[in-house]
């Protein structure tokens, strides 16, 4: 299967040229080029994961809002209708009170709840389902997110299916909470088919090469046969987001 890990950018009017509104058509035009089985989408608000929903004719597109609510940012999750039938979805949050809608970890967590979406999808060609993980963790403090992964790593080893996991993990691979998710899962042959990939922010090309980073992961206990970053040359200014998609073809 291919498989995509896509952070939109929220749709932020200060953007200008680059607000999601302006990108829409570079975004939709990646996805169909890309034509991934299931993507990962992070940083999804309500209005975007609408616009999502309609462009995306040739997916079925699950996740909520990570407020209380259910509204805000999604960890949106797309897959094609004519290959997967759905047997489960969760939308869990990163939190002592993973069942309560926008809770967090204390400590330096931000002021943003971080939540994870996680379905189970069987394929047509294959009897066994598989899970697929989405998630967006924290962008600011750095014990919140190894509280995050240890719970996104913990919860993954309760279930006994071949796992696909995705992500803006706002840590760069030699941070810890990176290395805790290959090490706990290594006795299920978790690996990150995006380590030789190099950075995937670039802030819509606005930050110096030297301090672009990699952020954004796909990690598996299955077979990466190929992975690649999306390239993404802008037109008149315009990038299809301020994150490189990442892709990789994933056998289980």
């Amino acid at each position: 299967m291919k498989i995509m890990s896509f952070n939109l950018r929220y749709d932020e009017p200060y953007d200008g040229i680059n607000a999601f509104s302006n990108r829409i058509p570079r975004v939709l035009d990646t996805i169909i080029k890309e034509s991934p089985d299931v993507i990962g989408f992070q940083e999804v608000t309500d209005s975007m994961r609408k616009t999502m929903r309609d462009i995306l004719t040739d997916y079925v597109t699950v996740g909520c809002g990570r407020d209380g609510n259910y509204h805000g940012e999604a960890m949106l999750i797309a897959y094609k209708k004519d290959l997967f039938e759905l047997i489960e979805v969760k939308n869990i949050w990163l939190s002592e009170t993973p069942n309560i809608p926008g809770t967090k970890y204390g400590f330096d967590h931000s002021g943003c709840p971080r939540m994870y979406t996680s379905i189970l999808l069987k394929h047509n060609d294959i009897e066994k389902p598989f899970r697929f993980i989405n998630t967006h963790l924290d962008h600011q403090g750095e014990k919140a997110r190894v509280l995050e992964a240890e719970q996104l790593c913990s919860d993954i080893d309760k279930n006994e299916e071949c796992f696909i996991l995705t992500g803006d993990f706002n840590a760069t691979p030699q941070a810890p909470e990176i290395q805790l998710i290959t090490d706990r899962l290594k006795h299920r042959g978790c690996v990150d088919c995006t380590k030789d990939l190099g950075p995937t922010f670039h802030a819509f090309g606005k930050l110096p090469q030297d301090k672009h980073v990699k952020i954004d992961y796909i990690f598996t206990d299955g077979r990466c046969k190929n992975a690649y970053r999306v390239q993404d040359i802008p037109v008149n200014g315009q990038y299809y987001s301020d994150h490189n998609a990442v892709c990789a073809e994933i056998e289980l």
